[in-house]
């Protein structure tokens, strides 16, 4: 894999080249406002395959959400309206849509909607999907595995004490590429587990000689 600096450097280097193949990458480095659309866009039949999920893969995602759900409306309130699951408004936006329209040159039909993902519960981000349903699985995962919980238990009862102290053995590090460098997440005594607070470390990439401490910002 490669660092930041060896990204860059390869980048520049295939600059030219990538600006004969997309004009648009010209408007982009002189920071004009740019639309881009797609156009390889195409079915979910044709698409689906190089996902690399099943149908299956999202239904058992579903059911865990679903189990998880009791416990998130009452670790994160936020999440209590959507009776704890992790989701985000539709909104209409009528200003965008004329615009498109304008600079298509056409109408387009029906309302165009946006998905507010960057008001989701808990985190405030798209990681409130992803990421955090990669902590609950892991969890989950845990607990079963000791017994402690079944599916078809509520689980709220992750809430009681004796789950706290099961998951303070436990710490949890994200990994996270396309970054200078790499996000960790320390969850002290499993502090996540009852909605209290998180500790974000970032540490930078350094040489192996040499020593490097996180800095931690508490969220």
């Amino acid at each position: 894999m490669m660092n930041m600096a060896e990204w860059k450097e390869t980048t520049m280097n295939n600059l030219p080249a990538l600006k004969a193949q997309f004009p648009l990458i010209e408007d982009l480095i002189a920071l004009k406002e740019t639309t881009w659309l797609n156009p390889r866009t195409t079915t979910l039949a044709e698409g689906l395959p190089y996902v690399g999920l099943t149908e299956d893969d999202v239904n058992d995602a579903h059911a865990r959400l679903q189990r998880f759900a009791l416990y998130l409306a009452k670790a994160f309130p936020e999440t209590a309206a959507t009776h704890g699951l992790i989701e985000s408004e539709l909104v209409a936006i009528p200003a965008m849509q004329t615009r498109l329209e304008k600079e298509a040159g056409a109408a387009i039909p029906g309302t165009l909607l946006l998905k507010k993902d960057s008001h989701l519960p808990i985190s405030g981000s798209i990681k409130a999907r992803g990421g955090i349903y990669e902590v609950l699985a892991h969890a989950e995962t845990l607990a079963l595995n000791a017994g402690l919980l079944s599916v078809d238990d509520d689980y709220s009862i992750l809430l009681e004490p004796r789950f706290k102290d099961f998951f303070s053995q436990y710490s949890i590090a994200v990994g996270v590429n396309r970054q200078p460098g790499d996000v960790h997440r320390h969850h002290e005594r499993a502090s996540w587990l009852q909605g209290d607070s998180t500790y974000v470390c970032r540490r930078p990439r350094v040489e192996k000689s040499q020593a490097a401490q996180p800095r931690c910002d508490r969220r």
